[in-house]
């Protein structure tokens, strides 16, 4: 079963379930120096909203209150779902503790911001658990250790060039989700990734959110079933079927001004890709990502000011195929005259 077919199938239908945004440990982030000003209203924002108003509660016996009380129990704790913001300088992980991978990751790029800053280098950088997720719910190291998967950044490396400190930071286990290696993660979604920095070259700034999604497909049986492996020993980490990003690029530099935002959303298997496919073969409505993922994107950008990604820009990878043999010598070898 195709891609396609998967996402198709996860958009039959839906419920939503009202959760609890909590950061680390179940508590809101409240340090100054690892989050963002502009953020604290998201943070002070945290609330559990009933998905069941009181007024559509069925009739029951005006006594039924004495009766029974089932929300009592929190007076114990609340069980979740929590969800643990990591706020970084380049980008804010909402890390899933179920899945132990990131729920989404959203960045923000724009020219200034991919400009190399001289002393920052990749090697300096090392893979992290993040000590902050309780232990019982991290991602661990040793988890990926000879499990065939490579660590897949979900806000890569090469967007935080600018600062060494915000380029060790995409290296914690919190951005990173299990991704086929050769064929994919080094490979067509590096290309990808390399097509979302070059937006900049249309855009003074493009957000993006990246995630994993578990979408089903159709079994021998014809049924249609959610399955996944799980990676560690014991089991530990679960491992995505596709992948999506959202794109939302703003403030286009032949008109600055302009309110408007070109949108593009895009799902892909997480598996080996050639490098030939087009890369709207994967472009999807954002509806598509909402319903797989259970995420509300954009509620308050008005479908007026939208455009559509792909027909702004062209939305084709580059291949950089990079050159393994050593050059040839400038001047023909030439064997020393035989004696006399």
């Amino acid at each position: 079963m195709g891609w396609i077919e998967s996402a198709a199938v996860a958009l039959l239908g839906s419920s939503t379930i009202s959760s609890s945004f909590m950061g680390f440990g179940g508590k809101k982030p409240t340090d100054s120096t690892t989050m963002d000003p502009s953020n604290r209203s998201l943070s002070d924002s945290f609330s559990i909203t009933p998905s069941t108003p009181p007024s559509s509660i069925a009739s029951v016996d005006s006594t039924s209150s004495k009766i029974v009380n089932p929300g009592q129990f929190f007076k114990y704790g609340h069980p979740g779902p929590h969800i643990d913001f990591d706020f970084r300088q380049e980008y804010i992980s909402a890390f899933d503790r179920r899945m132990r991978n990131p729920a989404y990751v959203i960045e923000h790029i724009t020219p200034e911001s991919l400009v190399r800053n001289g002393t920052v280098d990749r090697k300096k950088s090392v893979f992290m658990e993040n000590e902050a997720i309780p232990l019982k719910f991290r991602g661990r190291l040793a988890d990926y250790f000879r499990s065939g998967y490579d660590r897949g950044h979900m806000a890569p490396a090469a967007n935080a060039k600018f600062s060494q400190a915000a380029m060790d930071e995409t290296f914690y286990l919190t951005n990173m989700a299990p991704q086929v290696g050769e064929g994919f993660n080094r490979d067509y979604w590096a290309h990808f990734e390399d097509f979302c920095r070059r937006l900049t070259q249309s855009y003074n700034s493009v957000r993006i959110v990246t995630g994993p999604l578990y979408l089903p497909k159709r079994h021998p049986d014809g049924k249609f079933r959610v399955t996944y492996e799980v990676i560690g020993n014991p089991p530990n980490i679960a491992v995505p079927t596709h992948f999506y990003k959202l794109i939302v690029a703003e403030s286009p530099r032949k008109s600055p001004a302009s309110d408007e935002v070109a949108v593009g959303a895009f799902i892909l298997p997480n598996d080996v890709i050639p490098n030939e496919t087009d890369l709207k073969s994967f472009y999807v409505p954002v509806d598509a990502i909402e319903r797989s993922a259970g995420l509300d994107f954009l509620a308050n950008l008005p479908l007026s000011k939208r455009k559509d990604l792909c027909r702004e820009v062209k939305c084709a990878i580059v291949v950089r195929e990079f050159q393994k043999a050593l050059p040839a010598p400038s001047q023909p070898l030439q064997l020393p005259a035989p004696k006399s």
